[in-house]
């Protein structure tokens, strides 16, 4: 049976606090019925999420040893099938020499590969264990092409730092490891089809054999460090693999 707030105390505690609302008493027994009813009625889809960590670096921050970091890769929609399947492979030379090509910065990683068209381009998000990071910040720098016979993982290239090998001035980052680079999501695809085609096939990937590759101590959903150990479980909706530490799922589900 349902007990309310006696009228008098009502009228005293709205007199003396006008902006607080006084709400129902409800007994143990009504109130559980009153949440499941609630609970009941609503349809869930899935969630997003923004974190307050750093794993989001300005163009001109530094990476930080033993940290993951959001890039973007540039690249033709079959390689983008290959990519997702079967991970990255190190390109034999470049710039700063063999390594995986990847930038934090979105605009960049969308202009290759050059000279190919729209129709043919697409941008996948990463999630990249720098590692240790040599700053490249100069044409024929000593270390341009060999950071990684240092000792170094990664090679960044910072924004603006006026080497002409980098006429556009954008961020630059070369992985030497591709084992350090999981694709996370499809940032960008040519159309709709496209873009759905590479979901499915990254959602296959991140529940089948290949997610057993993922960086040890890593969540391979989430990217989390698992400190200390979580579980991943089945979503009540769209039954996907998911982990409640996820910065995004889209539920598939739709009632």
């Amino acid at each position: 049976m349902r007990r309310f707030v006696d009228s008098n105390i009502r009228a005293v505690c709205r007199r003396l606090l006008p902006e607080v609302l006084v709400l129902e008493i409800f007994t143990e027994d009504l109130y559980n019925q009153y949440q499941t009813e609630k609970m009941s009625s609503i349809s869930f889809f899935g969630w997003n999420v923004d974190y307050d960590e750093d794993r989001h670096l300005k163009a001109e921050q530094e990476p930080k040893l033993g940290k993951r970091y959001t890039m973007y890769h540039g690249t033709k929609v079959q390689i983008a099938r290959a990519i997702i399947q079967s991970g990255f492979q190190q390109s034999s030379d470049g710039m700063l020499g063999p390594g995986v090509y990847v930038s934090r910065n979105q605009k960049k990683a969308e202009r290759y590969p050059l000279n190919s068209p729209v129709t043919d381009k697409v941008v996948l998000k990463l999630s990249v264990d720098c590692g240790k990071v040599k700053r490249i910040d100069k044409d024929n720098h000593p270390l341009q092409k060999s950071w990684h016979s240092q000792g170094y993982d990664t090679a960044w290239v910072p924004p603006n730092c006026g080497m002409k090998a980098v006429p556009s001035g954008l961020e630059e980052d070369c992985v030497w490891d591709p084992k350090r680079i999981d694709v996370i999501d499809i940032a960008l695809a040519p159309s709709t089809t496209i873009l759905t085609e590479l979901k499915q096939l990254l959602a296959q990937s991140q529940q089948g054999p290949a997610a057993s590759s993922a960086t040890p101590g890593t969540c391979h959903l989430c990217k989390w460090k698992i400190v200390p150990a979580h579980s991943t479980q089945t979503c009540w909706g769209c039954g996907d693999t998911i982990c409640t530490l996820m910065t995004q799922h889209k539920c598939k589900h739709r009632g």
